[in-house]
Order: C-alpha cells, then sequence, then structure tokens
C-alpha cells in the first residue's frame, strides 16, 4: 500500500507540474506558495488541478465497480463495460446530444441511461444465477453498441466531434470534481464495511447460502451500487474502459489475497494513479493536441491485462 500511495504521489506531483503552456517546476512552485504569478496559479487551479482530481476519482470509483462485480460474478471479465452499464450510459448522453441539449441535460441522460440498462440486466435475468446475469449484461452491452452506431450515423459533422471524444474518454468534461472524489472515498469505506459478505458471495453461491446470505438481495444492492459509481464516472469523463478490468486483477495479484478489506481500497488508489497517468500521456504526447483518455486507457490497459492473466497463469504456453 505504501508503494501504491508514493506512485500515486509521484503521478499527482508529474500531473500538476506537466502541461502544454510552459508552466515548469519552478513556476508551479511559486505559483501554489502565493506568488502573483497569475496565469500560472489560474492554470494549475482552475485546468490542472480539477482534472487531476477528476481522473483519481473516476479511477477510483470504476476500479471499485470492477471489484465489487467481480466479487458479484466470480469472473475475472466482470466490469461496468461487460455488462452495459456504460454502454447504457452512452446512449443516454448521445441521445441528449442528438437534440442539442447542454451539458447538464447529457449528463443527467447519461445517469438515466445507465441505470436503465442495469434495470434492464437485473430484471430479465432476474432468478437465473450469476452465468444468466452476466450473458445478459454481455447482449444488453452489444445492444447498446448498435444503439450508439445508429446515432453517429443520424448526427450531423458538427455533433460527431463531441460524441466521438466523449465515447473514447475526455476528463475535460470534469469541471467539478468534487463528486466524483466524494463518492469514491464513500464507496471505499462502504466496500470495507461490506467486505465480508463480499468474500463470501466471491466463495461461491454453495457457500453464500450456507452461512446464510440473502443471495438476491446483495445482488440487488451491489447492482445499484455500481451502476450509481459508474453513472458518476460517466458524467465525469465519458465512457473509460479497462480501469475497473485491470486494477482488481493487478491488486489481487500484487497483494496475494481476495480480502476485500484490502483488496476495496487498494484498487481505489490503484485505479485513480492509472487514469491519472494515462491523462498525463494524453494531454503530454501530442501537445498541444489533447488526446482521448479512453483511447490512453485503452492502449495502455490491453498490454497490462494480458501481462497480468501471463503473470496469474505463467504456465500456460
Amino acid at each position: 500500500m505504501g508503494v501504491l500511495a508514493a506512485l500515486a504521489i509521484v503521478v499527482f506531483c508529474a500531473s500538476l507540474m506537466t502541461g502544454s503552456s510552459g508552466i515548469g517546476l519552478s513556476r508551479t512552485l511559486h505559483a501554489l506558495a502565493g506568488a502573483t504569478d497569475e496565469q500560472a496559479r489560474s492554470v494549475l487551479l482552475q485546468v490542472r488541478l480539477p482534472r487531476l482530481l477528476a481522473g483519481f476519482g473516476v479511477g477510483a470509483l470504476l476500479a471499485l465497480a470492477g471489484v465489487l462485480l467481480q466479487a458479484l460474478f466470480r469472473n475475472p471479465l466482470a466490469d461496468p463495460f461487460v455488462l452495459g452499464l456504460s454502454g447504457g450510459a452512452a446512449v443516454g448522453a448521445l441521445c441528449a446530444m442528438l437534440a442539442g441539449w447542454v451539458a447538464f441535460a447529457v449528463q443527467g441522460s447519461a445517469v438515466a441511461g445507465g441505470f436503465v440498462a442495469i434495470a434492464a440486466v437485473y430484471f430479465l435475468a432476474r432468478g437465473g444465477g450469476t452465468a444468466r446475469l452476466l450473458l445478459t449484461g454481455v447482449v444488453i452491452a452489444s445492444a447498446c453498441g448498435a444503439l450508439v452506431s445508429v446515432l453517429l450515423s443520424l448526427a450531423t459533422s458538427v455533433q460527431v466531434r463531441g460524441m466521438v471524444f466523449w465515447l473514447a474518454g475526455d476528463l475535460g468534461w470534469a469541471l467539478e470534481p468534487r463528486a466524483s472524489i466524494a463518492a469514491a472515498v464513500l464507496a471505499v469505506l462502504v466496500a470495507v464495511a461490506i467486505a465480508r459478505p463480499l468474500n463470501v458471495l466471491a466463495a461461491g453461491e454453495l457457500r453464500a447460502r450456507a452461512v446464510g446470505l440473502e443471495l438476491e438481495t446483495w445482488r440487488l444492492l451491489l447492482f445499484v451500487v455500481c451502476a450509481a459509481l459508474t453513472a458518476i464516472a460517466v458524467v465525469s469523463a465519458g465512457t473509460v474502459g479497462f480501469v475497473g478490468l485491470i486494477t482488481p486483477h493487478a491488486v489481487r495479484l500484487g497483494f496475494k489475497t481476495s480480502d476485500h478489506r484490502i483488496v476495496a481500497p487498494a484498487a481505489a488508489l490503484a485505479g485513480g494513479t492509472v487514469l491519472a497517468a494515462a491523462d498525463l500521456v494524453a494531454r503530454t504526447a501530442l501537445a498541444p493536441r489533447q488526446l482521448p483518455v479512453g483511447a490512453i486507457m485503452a492502449l495502455i490497459g490491453a498490454p497490462i491485462f494480458l501481462f497480468l492473466l501471463r503473470a496469474r497463469n505463467p504456465n500456460t504456453h
């Protein structure tokens, strides 16, 4: 955990001091110390810091959603993308953009779309076990992907650019990071508080029933929590993949435990650090042009996930 915290601090400092505006280490320190460099203070406190905090908050939310879903389904591939949460949010947001609504309405539509998707998954697969839930989620995600393609084909050339950037993930939307940070802290506390039921769920349905755990109640609760976490993340940054998939694996492998009292907070810290690092690359790789952070996250996440799979099964050829 100390290594994760140190890495988070390094990424935080590097992100705060690096950008396309030419404000380096010296001007950053002077501006933060209260110097009269108004341009530097404005860039640091109104642009870089909110975006950086949002990156940590959104990454933590997505990582926690991945932890909860993987415990619920006992499947390493479960994450908000696979279950249609992100797809439903994308459909809601794109419908609002197509209608010409303002940013607040777009965000509200994204939240509504995410909850509609997860409600569809739950009620269509209710009573069929975790396998049926997962398969239903995959089908809903595919349907949402098809709807996204239809909506993009109906949009004008001006609307398409904003839609594509939103779909690829963009922390430029995150002008107010306090919601994602507060939600992430609260979610970590809740996950640690319910660590024992999560551990029992991760051990399998038979074990859960043997100890008297109400499976349907816990499934519904976790579905609602994951939908809320994903909705807040999507509102802040659009659709960003791989964070909820790779960080739980990396934490379990690195800490050599599946105890959610450790996995939940460690995954939140790791997820925030990974997404903040990806956003640093997105802002600086082709500066002054900015790349979508979701695309950078996919380019980073795919090889990392393959490496983690290899590390879990070293004898696989």
